[in-house]
């Protein structure tokens, strides 16, 4: 190194090199600014400025409200619950893991509602960011598919009570308050997915108590059941296409 500095062309074209890289970064450190964020409380000039910023309040709120919407207003419900039974009935409460079941629920969830959010998509968010409708307006129009929805899924009997609790009288499918609608869906859900809970029992329930009782016959009785049952469920569980047949079921009850 002290030979290569001893040529003092060498050492010229060095501190030209380094010249040429401090002017470089404190140009670089000129043309790129810092950015700087502040928040403050103003006086607006006009109204259009006021209902913006309600719009950006209202966005925020929504925003926060997001995860509830999407699990109470979606078939996300159902699904996970219906997730959460077969492991139960399995015999592996942990298996599959919770973020496994979750993901499931959510990816399927929107195979289920992709079509009435395309219909959202068309009919309230592409004519909003185009400037085409207000806000008020594309809320309207957003609800419609998705009352839809709920409507063709949420028995009747629990519409009802909920109506009757907020004293609707002779509502149609197109006015149905949504403060009725989503509560009635929600419950309709949650009995939909208890019902075929049961059924997803009832066959694992029987393998239970024949290995019980062959052990029992066999005089096992300080082995436990579920130390056999557990491969037999899972093997009758495999053998029969489980997750495929599960599934298949799932999405032919929103058709």
């Amino acid at each position: 190194m002290r030979r290569l500095f001893r040529n003092p062309l060498n050492a010229r074209i060095g501190l030209a090199i380094l010249l040429a890289g401090v002017v470089c970064l404190a140009h670089a450190q000129t043309t790129v600014p810092i950015p700087k964020i502040s928040v403050g409380l103003d006086g607006a000039k006009n109204t259009d400025e006021v209902a913006t910023t309600l719009q950006i309040l209202a966005l925020l709120t929504v925003l926060s409200l997001a995860p509830a919407i999407l699990i109470l207003t979606t078939a996300f419900t159902r699904i996970v619950i219906i997730f959460s039974f077969l492991r139960t009935a399995l015999g592996t409460p942990t298996i599959p893991p919770n973020q496994v079941v979750i993901g499931l629920s959510l990816f399927l969830s929107f195979f289920v509602m992709s079509p009435t959010y395309s219909k959202i998509n068309d009919v309230a968010l592409q004519p909003y960011l185009k400037h085409q409708i207000k806000l008020d307006v594309a809320v309207d129009r957003a609800q419609a598919p998705l009352r839809e929805f709920m409507l063709k899924n949420t028995y009747e009997k629990d519409l009802v009570l909920f109506l009757n609790l907020r004293h609707e009288t002779h509502p149609t499918r197109e006015n149905v308050s949504m403060l009725s609608l989503i509560p009635a869906f929600i419950i309709s859900e949650l009995k939909t997915a208890f019902i075929i809970g049961f059924y997803i029992f009832v066959p694992f329930l029987v393998i239970d108590l024949i290995i019980a009782s062959a052990l029992m016959s066999m005089g096992m009785m300080m082995l436990p059941p579920t130390v056999v049952s557990l491969p037999a469920k899972l093997l009758v569980f495999v053998l029969a296409d489980g997750w495929s047949v599960l599934v298949a079921a799932i999405m032919a009850g929103y058709r």
